[in-house]
């Protein structure tokens, strides 16, 4: 009989871990930020735009497939994550005025508070800067204060951290997997030494204008143009490295 009852605690207990690291929408890997290795996901906003992150260093959001909007979302301590572009090796940071941009080197403007959204959508939050309580019995007023979050509009552009709100569509995230030809590009990435530096090298003048208004788009069988270019310097983030070269 006691053996009966070990069986059944620890399937219960077995099942309840898997839980845990499942998310509510059946897209994997929300509560993984409690430990584990970074995952690979695309940032959807509720305004319909992905969150990019280009060499460039001008984060916004794209309704293209961008190879710039596959992310490596990476725990550094329990509800912290530091969100790296994987093609442009640059980390999403927020500066001590609201705004949004991609930082070549990671440091403590990069660290964000991982959150599940009740609505089923992640938000994520900058763990250095908020909007602090004013006024009257303010220093006893924690729950007054209030967050920046990362933020996309409706044109695809970032919002002032001060300006967002956790209920705002444009605060609203889902992590959602890679498919098959994200996967592919990945795997393009990691084993061909020219076409990762064609994607960290930021384009040009002329690059820049013949480019307007477009983004590198995954296309079946081909990804953008493959120059000789310097490899660019960057700090990875601490316990954390790029796969070796092919």
């Amino acid at each position: 009989m006691v053996l009966i009852w070990l069986l059944v605690f620890s399937l219960l207990h077995s099942s309840g871990q898997g839980r845990l690291r499942r998310d509510a929408g059946g897209r994997g890997g929300v509560y993984e930020h409690l430990g584990g290795a970074p995952r690979r996901r695309k940032l959807y906003c509720a305004t319909k735009y992905h969150l990019q992150i280009p060499p460039s260093g001008r984060v916004g959001g794209s309704l293209e497939n961008s190879v710039y909007s596959i992310l490596e979302i990476t725990a550094v301590e329990v509800g912290i994550v530091a969100i790296k572009g994987l093609f442009s090796g640059r980390y999403l940071a927020m500066n001590k005025r609201g705004r949004l941009y991609a930082s070549e080197y990671y440091n403590a403007e990069c660290e964000f508070v991982e959150r599940l959204h009740e609505l089923g959508y992640n938000t994520y939050a900058s763990r250095l800067y908020r909007t602090a309580p004013s006024g009257a019995g303010a220093r006893h007023k924690a729950s007054a204060e209030r967050l920046w979050y990362v933020s996309i509009n409706g044109k695809g552009r970032p919002r002032r951290g001060f300006k967002t709100r956790r209920t705002q569509k444009s605060s609203l995230f889902l992590p959602r997997v890679l498919d098959g030809k994200d996967h592919e590009m990945v795997r393009l990435f990691h084993t061909s030494v020219r076409y990762r530096e064609s994607l960290r090298k930021p384009a040009d003048k002329s690059e820049r204008k013949r480019r307007q208004g477009r983004s590198p788009v995954l296309e079946a069988g081909r990804g953008p143009a493959l120059p000789e270019v310097p490899s660019v310097s960057r700090q990875p983030l601490p316990g954390h490295s790029d796969p070796p070269s092919a």
